[in-house]
């Protein structure tokens, strides 16, 4: 057998291997990493007896696989979380089932557990429309401004989730503006939208666009153009605009209103998620009280 080589400058036999003048060291390991590596081989071996780890052909175990000796696993660990949870839930549950409004405003923890499901609800069901944050946008109501089309109170809001706006219900929340366009002349609309502008602005307005006003917008939106929360008629004194406030928008609006639609989510959601949304949405508001 020859001698292998031995590099000049450290004394080390070589592997043979050589890239580019380089030769490469047949240094051995050091013992403390042998050491580590042996306990790490050891250790996966107790492991693949105590916790599940192998599949198996048969998949009589959890998965699939096999479900070691002490029988853990990471689905069955989860099971006994989930069940402590809905356990501590079932009994929040059973207390918020009985309470009003009202007793539960009173109460902390009952408020504490029902704003979470609300705004856990929330996130799933309205954020698409209202904003993750409920800041809405055009056309879809902001509900942190406690300024509510048909009213702010929890029952109220509970009713608007209920049978929602303009929904396929019988008890479903409905108003609609007619087309003005059809009416008045588009001089005479934009006297119109002068007025309505005058309400948050105090700007100056024609004479003739108070006049067609009191004719045909003072029934629903009032004289001083505060609305009516019973008709669902906006409030148009509040420089919170609904499409827009701008005078380009009022006369769009006016002339060919839009008007959106809100699901009842009656039909979809159970009645503690929806007593859960109203004071959730109650809160973001500011929590009108009548």
């Amino acid at each position: 057998m020859s001698e292998k080589e031995r590099d000049e400058f450290t004394g080390v036999e070589t592997t043979g291997h050589d890239w580019d003048g380089i030769k490469e060291l047949n240094n051995p390991a050091p013992r403390w990493w042998l050491g580590v590596m042996i306990v790490t081989i050891i250790w996966a071996i107790g492991y693949s007896f105590v916790y599940p780890s192998w599949p198996t052909l048969s998949g009589d175990g959890e998965r699939g696989g096999t479900t070691g000796n002490i029988g853990w696993t990471q689905y069955s660990e989860l099971a006994e979380s989930q069940a402590e949870i809905l356990a501590r839930r079932a009994a929040y549950l059973e207390r918020f089932e009985n309470a009003s409004f009202t007793e539960i405003q009173q109460d902390p923890a009952l408020y504490a557990f029902a704003q979470a499901g609300g705004a856990s609800a929330f996130k799933d069901n309205c954020a698409t429309c209202h904003g993750t944050g409920g800041t809405g946008g055009p056309g879809y109501p902001n509900l942190l401004d406690d300024d509510w089309l048909w009213g702010g109170t929890v029952d109220d809001i509970h009713e608007t989730i209920r049978f929602g706006v303009r929904a396929n219900h019988d008890e479903t929340r409905f108003s609609e503006m007619p087309a003005f366009a059809d009416i008045y002349a588009d001089d005479e609309v934009a006297d119109i939208a002068d007025y309505v502008l005058s309400f948050s602005t105090d700007g100056a307005f024609p004479a003739r666009g108070k006049e067609l006003y009191d004719e045909q917008c003072s029934l629903c939106h009032a004289d001083n153009g505060t609305g009516d929360r019973f008709q669902g008629a906006p409030n148009l004194a509040d420089a919170i605009w609904f499409y827009g406030g701008n005078k380009t928008d009022l006369v769009a609006q006016i002339k060919r209103p839009k008007h959106g639609m809100m699901p009842n989510w009656n039909t979809r959601l159970d009645a503690n998620t929806i007593r859960q949304l109203a004071i959730y949405v109650h809160a973001l508001g500011g929590g009108e009280t009548e």
